[in-house]
């Protein structure tokens, strides 16, 4: 269990990231290209404030 709390610990912002693609494409292949353009930001500045809140803590 403890292993579990460490890896999602460390790897949450990838994950999340990587959630927020896939909705992005599901949304690209539903047609409503607007909200997937919208979204598609959405990984990028998830792993920008996650390394920065990461250089803060050090």
């Amino acid at each position: 269990m403890q292993l579990i709390k460490t890896f999602f610990a460390k790897w949450y912002p990838v994950i999340l990231a990587f959630l927020c693609l896939l909705y992005s494409v599901g949304l690209g292949l539903l047609g409503r290209t607007d909200e997937a353009l919208y979204t598609a930001h959405w990984p990028g500045t998830i792993l920008l404030f996650a390394l920065t809140i990461r250089q803060r803590r050090q």
